[in-house]
């Protein structure tokens, strides 16, 4: 046992210093998560928005790490401005809010997506109103006409689908082969307002470093009164920096860490061998139901009515779509098509195909065949994969 111990030893000895030789000579790699964290450095953090917040607020500005509703329900303020970007609420924190702002605060809004009955009641629909790889935001104040942003790293593409007559439009999206798209409003909201902006990526480190990009994001704030402004920020940021977040950033903590791991795997390995016992093995129940399943296709199939799975077929994949692509399916259209396309990353030719295919299945005087059924089958289940 000794003897086999050092062998087993020596050989995770050199595994772990041919991984650290591999760690201490790999690039470190960028992530472009949108975490739209305060201390994080990766491009879509709000390190350096964080680090210039104060500035730009003119030192009125206090950041809050726990919900709206709890600060609220242990505060009484007075008239003051709100500031969201990108954070999770639950619908009691939003009530707070919306409460605040009725009594005379305002609140300015940066998220891409706002739950649904909190939109309604505010006065708008988002939804996804570019599929560009570039975005431009420009604000509709003649006075800001000249202060815009390119957005060129895996813009969001929200907007609002829909305002009520009330909303005034500050902002939109434009691009080149599509009309202008509203993406930052103002509503009167009781004796407050409410700014909505559907695009909080502007305030990220990969766009405020970006030469003349800060102006954006100065013109956006400008619309708040000077006054204490209160930033609810995520409350989990030193918890999560605080254990394995820091060991796995420190390279020399890492590799302790791995040798910790792989001391603790070859002492439960050992350890179980000494103590190990026959099992007697128990044969599983075989499960039948993937038989049946084909059984019952090929009975199906032989009845010989194409156009019955045809039509179900084309259902359950527009089904499909709708669910996991979110991509209207009432018309199949072009827009549809250009949109699946976008989406799933299949050629229109293929597209167009499956759209035939499925319109054939729909028309109860379509002369259908088994040659059209499988290559329909064929069809769809590759652009799904």
């Amino acid at each position: 046992m000794k003897k086999t111990f050092k062998i087993y030893a020596v050989i995770f000895i050199v595994v772990m210093v041919i991984l650290a030789l591999f760690e201490v000579n790999k690039k470190e790699r960028i992530s472009w998560r949108k975490n739209f964290n305060i201390e994080e450095k990766s491009p879509f953090g709000l390190f350096v928005f964080n680090h210039e917040a104060k500035d730009l607020f003119k030192n009125n500005l206090r950041k809050i790490e726990e919900a709206p509703y709890d600060y609220y329900s242990r505060n009484k303020k007075g008239a003051h401005n709100i500031v969201v970007i990108e954070k999770e609420l639950d619908k009691q924190s939003w009530k707070k809010i919306l409460d605040q702002v009725s009594g005379g605060s305002d609140a300015m809004i940066l998220m891409s997506r706002v739950p649904k009955d909190i939109s309604d009641t505010i006065g708008y629909h988002s939804a996804d109103i570019s599929f560009a790889e570039e975005n431009v935001l420009k604000l509709t104040d003649k006075e800001y006409q000249n202060d815009f942003i390119k957005l060129d790293k895996f813009p969001s593409g929200r907007g609002f689908s829909y305002i009520k007559p009330k909303v005034e439009v500050l902002g939109k999206t434009v691009e080149k082969d599509n009309s202008d798209q509203a993406n930052f409003i103002k509503v009167s909201f009781g004796k407050g307002t409410i700014y909505v902006h559907s695009e909080p990526l502007f305030l990220t480190n990969y766009y405020l470093l970006k030469p003349g990009s800060i102006k954006y994001a100065q013109d956006i704030f400008s619309y708040l009164q000077d006054r204490e402004t209160i930033w609810f920020v995520e409350n989990d940021t030193k918890v999560s920096r605080f254990f394995m977040r820091f060991v796995l950033s420190n390279p020399a903590l890492k590799y302790a860490w791995w040798v910790l791991l792989g001391g603790l795997v070859l002492f439960i390995f050992f350890n179980a061998k000494r103590k190990q016992r026959i099992v007697p093995v128990v044969e599983p129940l075989k499960n039948t139901s993937l038989d049946f399943v084909k059984s019952i296709g090929n009975l199906y199939l032989q009845e010989g009515d194409f156009h019955d799975m045809m039509a179900k077929k084309g259902q359950y994949f527009l089904n499909k779509v709708r669910m996991d692509f979110l991509i209207d399916t009432q018309h199949l259209d072009e827009e549809f098509a250009k949109k699946l396309h976008l989406k799933t990353g299949k050629t229109m030719e293929m597209i167009h195909e499956a759209i035939i295919l499925i319109k054939k299945g729909q028309d109860p005087y379509a002369d259908v065949m088994k040659e059209d059924l499988t290559r329909m089958n064929k069809l769809l289940d590759e652009i799904l994969r």
